[in-house]
């Protein structure tokens, strides 16, 4: 009898290249759950598609950029547009840029440009979400900042390699005692006013403020920079994992553990009593041990004293026949 001949080499091989990347494209990045140095962040209703644009003139020519993020989730293709004039599949950060062309009445293509997301079927960049906390940051302006810094990878134009950097910087809501962040919170609104005609800052929702920064050459890559004011970004906030363990226990916890320490401590006393009072050995050194092994018996005695009862209880009254 032959054996059973396997698939060749080389398709096995092509089998476990394609596989492959279908494992790296399942990236996922989890803006509920952000721990840094024992510091919890939560930037989940951050959880949608935010847009800020840059109009730029070059040579009498007009170029307007629009930025459009998501950091939790990959942005989804918006209906009614082609899908060569909209961002990839899998794009976290994406630029489309529209030059204005006064020679023609032809409205010419954008340019469709990809700065992070996962690209591994497509460019073979991959997002590598990295996490900062600014506050332990190598860099000493950082350190005064309160926040985390997120970068993310994988695009790639023309050539040339692309990334985001977006720092989330803490905007303190309500009334706050400290007055460094009041003062920061000024500063926000002057700068507000600088860019609020340009189109370089757009509201998030919650109160916050998305701003671009710059989008220059750094090192051979294009860095896309963008500045998030959020109260989200503040480390006040409570990790629900750590309130969840350091929490007071309820009544009925700690009932079940007197419970049990009180007939641990029953047990281990009567058996040492009976064991110096009687030189008893083995199952007598339980406490009312006859009376334990007898708890199957009585348990059957008084189901079926139930089971009597219930089949009889529609029964007459009187004298049952002998």
């Amino acid at each position: 009898m032959r054996p059973a001949r396997g698939l060749p080499m080389h398709l096995s091989s092509l089998l476990i290249l394609l596989l492959i990347p279908s494992f790296t494209i399942a990236y996922t990045l989890d803006c509920s759950d952000i721990r840094l140095d024992r510091k919890y962040f939560n930037l989940e209703p951050l959880d949608d598609p935010h847009s800020l644009y840059r109009v730029s003139e070059e040579d009498g020519t007009l170029t307007n950029t629009t930025f459009t993020i998501n950091v939790c989730r990959p942005l989804k293709k918006t209906k009614g547009v082609p899908k060569e004039e909209d961002c990839p599949n899998n794009s976290r950060v994406c630029a489309i840029q529209r030059v204005a062309d006064d020679s023609t009445d032809e409205t010419p293509k954008p340019r469709i440009i990809p700065i992070a997301g996962d690209f591994s079927l497509s460019t073979g960049g991959d997002l590598n979400p990295q996490w900062t906390r600014l506050k332990s940051s190598a860099s000493s302006a950082d350190r005064e900042k309160e926040g985390l810094r997120l970068e993310l990878n994988g695009g790639k134009y023309d050539g040339q390699k692309q990334k985001a950097i977006v720092e989330f910087l803490c905007l303190a809501d309500g009334y706050q005692e400290d007055a460094r962040r009041q003062q920061l919170s000024q500063a926000y609104d002057e700068e507000d006013k600088k860019h609020s005609s340009t189109g370089e800052e757009a509201d998030d929702g919650h109160g916050g403020k998305l701003k671009f920064h710059s989008w220059e050459d750094e090192e051979k890559v294009k860095v896309l920079r963008l500045d998030w004011h959020t109260k989200y970004a503040c480390e006040n906030a409570k990790d629900p994992e750590y309130d969840s363990k350091s929490g007071h226990w309820g009544f009925f916890t700690w009932f079940i553990i007197i419970v049990f320490m009180s007939v641990a401590a029953y047990l281990v006393f009567g058996s040492w009593l009976n064991y110096n009072r009687y030189s008893a050995r083995g199952w007598d050194l339980v406490p009312h041990s006859e009376t334990i092994r007898d708890i199957p018996y009585l348990f059957r005695d008084w189901m079926r004293r139930v089971v009597s009862t219930v089949q009889g209880g529609g029964a007459r009254g009187g004298y049952s026949a002998v």
